[in-house]
């Protein structure tokens, strides 16, 4: 027999119908509004069975234990440091393990771009898994607890904000994590993105960063297109862009000082770089920004 709630410890709230329709037509809650949110620790025989799924957006983080989520017909494993992403209207079946029951936190979302974050994290295919390990699951946690602790105060518009900025920056975390298309620890591609962060003015080849990374060519490229959403060049190229962005804003460096900086010998290759980026030349940049 599931149980829904009343776990010892636990904290639980539930916006008042009425009060969730005055939300999605007010400003900023119509987008993004949490109507249900809670932390069930060590919640054993817990679980939820909708036929007809939920009208909501459901997020569980667990953060001990384990527990299984059924959904379109698969049955999915659910450990500590998982998130999973349920759809609205999609039935579904959720429970805490029988030996070893998780400690969860999670909330309802609804609203215009409700949507369209599912789709950014748990993809539409039927194939497409609703759990994926958070990055971060520590940032998911205070998020979470954020968002409770907005509803715990009170209902007005003040929390209700509150409350849907937290959870904006939980499921805009969670996508740009579905993006990326990993989340191990150590990782090569994400060791080569963090060597060419800190390493502007490197001119390592695509061929030695495939062999830094322990992938061949082909497919290093394309695991790092995969996580990055652009060929390794391009991306170096936007890397050394931002930082003379910064640069051109923050210093009164000439243009080739600042082409050096971020690793280009040609000043003029450099500006034509930046250009391609930017819409504007180095000076036309930095002009337009003193200008503001």
């Amino acid at each position: 027999m599931l149980i829904r709630d009343g776990f010892p410890g636990q904290r639980l709230r539930v916006l008042p119908r009425p009060r969730v329709v005055e939300a999605l037509a007010e400003p900023i809650t119509d987008r993004l509004l949490v109507t249900d949110a809670g932390h069930f620790p060590h919640a054993a025989a817990h679980g939820r069975s909708r036929p007809r799924g939920a009208d909501e957006v459901v997020i569980i983080l667990c953060t001990d234990g384990t527990g299984h989520v059924e959904l379109r017909g698969q049955e999915f494993g659910v450990s500590r440091g998982d998130v999973v992403v349920i759809p609205a209207g999609i039935p579904h079946r959720y429970r805490a393990d029988r030996l070893d029951p998780w400690t969860i936190w999670w909330m309802h979302v609804v609203g215009l771009d409700s949507d369209a974050f599912v789709a950014a994290i748990a993809g539409s295919s039927a194939d497409c898994s609703p759990v994926m390990p958070a990055h971060d699951p520590y940032a998911v946690r205070g998020a979470l607890e954020h968002v409770l602790v907005s509803l715990e105060r009170d209902d007005t518009v003040a929390s209700l904000r509150s409350a849907s900025g937290a959870a904006w920056g939980v499921l805009a975390q969670l996508a740009a994590d579905r993006a990326r298309g990993t989340s191990e620890a150590g990782d090569p591609i994400l060791a080569v993105q963090d060597y060419l962060r800190e390493n502007l003015d490197s001119t390592a080849s695509v061929a030695e960063l495939a062999t830094m990374a322990g992938f061949s060519d082909s497919h290093f490229s394309a695991r790092f297109r995969q996580a990055s959403g652009t060929s390794v060049v391009e991306y170096r190229k936007r890397l050394r862009s931002a930082r003379a962005r910064e640069l051109l804003i923050t210093t009164n460096a000439s243009v080739a000082e600042i082409a050096n900086a971020v690793g280009y010998d040609d000043p003029f290759y450099f500006s034509r770089h930046f250009r391609a980026i930017n819409g504007a030349s180095p000076s036309q940049y930095r002009a337009a920004f003193q200008d503001r």
